[in-house]
């Protein structure tokens, strides 16, 4: 009977965790040429037939299929017909579940999503199979400031230390989360008017400047009494974390434009339903937006002007723009939709694909490291079967770090792609549906 056990386990266990049993450093020294495919590096022009090498994780070459040399130690996969474009970069989901700051106040910056997100939440499986590679998961926006985010890789993993993203100092990636408007307005202690929150965030941020100065001018030995939440803001003061501002009405924007400048911290705009109405001001500030493209506008009175047209809007003066899901809003299995979308209603092609990939990597801080087809940067990437902005494209193959973490044609992957039975359960469930057709 054990042994019968431990065959139907075996058999049960999605393939990323089959995958798993050997040592990440030994799975990422195969090198891995892909060959014929239609590349779209982002950072350069489309190559209609070409190689992609991936060596030890990253990226060791690309170029056109007469051009460029394979090595001969390389794993040779044709991919002829196929579209291979970066890994998407969402900058605002939900997956895992987590909260971050409670009832008790409307401005919690010392409370850490890293503490609550589930990584084992199904939702990470289905971003896998809508092509997202990295993510941005926040905390929700019913506070004026709801806590600090967390940055992943949607690598394989049963921990959440498996999907985090380290800087090179060694801290955990992540930003700040802030709301304005009418989600983070109640009964007090939090804000009634608007009026009211702006002038709690501006308060807070004086309080931390003065223990920014306090923490300049110690002696060694005796610096003032550790406070978290003034120490994530002076982060935020130092431009070591990213402000990633929830906001949706024309004032609120020039609200969030207003204080960014006044305490000089690094903001990207979300959502920004009327983002057409102050396009120029925010191409004046030089600051991102991360938009949402959804298909019925709705939900809240201050969204009532929502247009697909805002990505051409905020790109015809020069703004740069990201997509984003705010998963479950946007389903992370259908992100691509966003860009298409976006072109329908105006977008240029190249900077609606930018906007999935290595606009919202800057606006993580990361572009260095991933959002482009490039020598040397992480091998993030995945694999369609048409063009991206086209409804009947699939997701084929979804890879991290030079690692397949969905392939459509395996049973078990496809239920996260399509649904079904099973398809919200824990992603590392291994007793579902064995055996069962989807």
């Amino acid at each position: 009977m054990l042994h019968a056990a431990l065959l139907i386990l075996s058999l049960a266990a999605p393939p990323s965790t089959q995958d798993a049993v050997a040592p990440a450093e030994e799975r990422q020294r195969e090198t891995v040429a892909f060959v014929g495919a239609r590349l779209v590096p982002i950072a350069g022009p489309e190559i209609e037939s070409g190689v992609l090498v991936v060596q030890d994780g990253v990226i060791s070459n690309l170029g056109a299929v007469d051009s460029t040399p394979i090595p001969a130690s390389a794993i040779v996969r044709d991919v002829t017909g196929m579209v291979i474009l970066p890994g998407l970069v969402d900058t605002h989901s939900h997956v895992g579940g987590g909260w971050a700051a409670d009832s008790s106040a409307p401005i919690q910056p010392e409370v850490r999503l890293l503490d609550s997100v589930n990584v084992r939440d199904a939702g990470f499986q289905r971003a896998q199979a809508g092509g997202i590679t990295t993510a941005n998961v926040m905390p929700g926006s019913g506070h004026l400031m709801s806590g600090q985010t967390v940055y992943l890789k949607l690598r394989d993993g049963g921990v959440v230390d498996e999907l985090v993203i380290r800087l090179d100092d060694g801290r955990i990636a992540g930003g700040m989360k802030m709301a304005n408007g009418t989600n983070s307005r109640r009964e007090p202690p939090f804000p009634g008017t608007r009026g009211k929150s702006a002038a709690l965030v501006r308060t807070r941020f004086v309080e931390a400047q003065a223990y920014q100065r306090k923490l300049a001018e110690a002696e060694a030995g005796k610096e003032p009494d550790r406070d978290l939440a003034l120490e994530a803001l002076v982060e935020v003061l130092e431009r070591k974390r990213i402000v990633h501002h929830h906001t949706h009405r024309h004032d609120d924007i020039l609200t969030v434009l207003r204080l960014a400048e006044e305490f000089g911290f690094e903001v990207v705009l979300h959502h920004v339903s009327d983002a057409w109405k102050v396009a120029d001001e925010i191409a004046a500030a030089g600051v991102g937006s991360s938009i949402i493209v959804i298909d019925s506008p709705g939900g809240k009175l201050e969204a009532r002007d929502v247009t697909f047209e805002n990505g051409a809007a905020l790109e015809r003066v020069g703004a740069p723009v990201a997509f984003h899901t705010d998963d479950w809003i946007t389903d992370s299995r259908l992100f691509l939709r966003s860009a298409a979308l976006a072109v329908r209603a105006g977008m240029s092609r190249a900077k609606a694909l930018e906007g999935l990939t290595l606009a919202p990597a800057k606006m993580l801080g990361l572009g260095d490291r991933i959002g482009s087809l490039e020598v040397g940067k992480d091998a993030d990437f995945v694999l369609l079967d048409g063009d991206p902005l086209s409804t009947y494209t699939k997701v084929r193959e979804t890879w991290v770090e030079g690692l397949r973490v969905f392939d459509r044609s395996d049973e078990r992957d496809r239920l996260w792609a399509v649904g079904g039975r099973g398809a919200g359960r824990e992603g590392n469930d291994p007793c579902c549906c064995i055996g069962e057709k989807q």
